[in-house]
């Protein structure tokens, strides 16, 4: 055999796959308010994944307080970074809702973080669905929960339905705010978003 075709086998080999980078982009819920961020359900999916051997590296990106209008310019901040993302799963939109916000705005704040994604280079955009309680109706309700599967279809991108689903609303797996998962909330969360990429993959 050449020896130069020898030398680049013996390179190919020895070099690193890349690893499925996954940026997730969320709020409170995502950085994992009040428990440790090992806990946190990015931390939880990539332990499960990397355990079914897929290389799946979960960059956290949550941040407190967060609503849909900060998505466009902080999936530009990201993109600007040396880390390269292959993913974007979008997990904004619950604190758009706590506080009575316009759904027709935080659609398309939503839109707007997508595109921006993709303009950057970003393969796939999956979408995470979110539910408010009726404090501000049932109608605003309904109306702020139809954002996310609209908008998954219209963009054609992959939605898992509601992040918190079997987590909301039960005091065992939340904090005492009754809002933000405890560690054994996001247990549950990591394994259904782990499951969900896993079909993704």
């Amino acid at each position: 055999m050449n020896y130069r075709i020898c030398l680049l086998l013996v390179f190919l080999s020895a070099s690193p796959a890349h690893a499925l980078t996954v940026l997730c982009l969320g709020d409170s819920l995502t950085e994992g308010f009040g428990v440790a961020k090992d806990e946190a359900w990015p931390a939880v999916a990539e332990k499960i994944l990397r355990q079914k051997h897929h290389d799946v590296s979960m960059v956290n990106a949550g941040i407190s307080g967060s609503t849909t209008a900060s998505g466009p310019s902080r999936i530009a901040w990201h993109l600007k970074s040396k880390q390269k993302f292959d993913w974007l799963f979008l997990a904004l939109g619950a604190n758009d809702g706590l506080r009575g916000q316009d759904v027709v705005a935080a659609k398309k704040n939503l839109a707007k973080t997508v595109q921006a994604a993709a303009d950057g280079g970003i393969k796939k955009t999956m979408i995470a669905g979110m539910k408010v309680p009726t404090n501000y109706g049932v109608a605003y309700a309904k109306s702020f929960s139809e954002i996310f599967p609209t908008l998954a279809k219209e963009l054609k991108a992959p939605l898992l339905p509601f992040l918190l689903e079997g987590v909301a609303a039960k005091p065992d797996l939340n904090l005492p705010d009754g809002i933000h998962p405890n560690a054994a909330g996001h247990k549950i969360v990591g394994e259904r978003v782990a499951k969900f990429l896993e079909s993704q993959l």
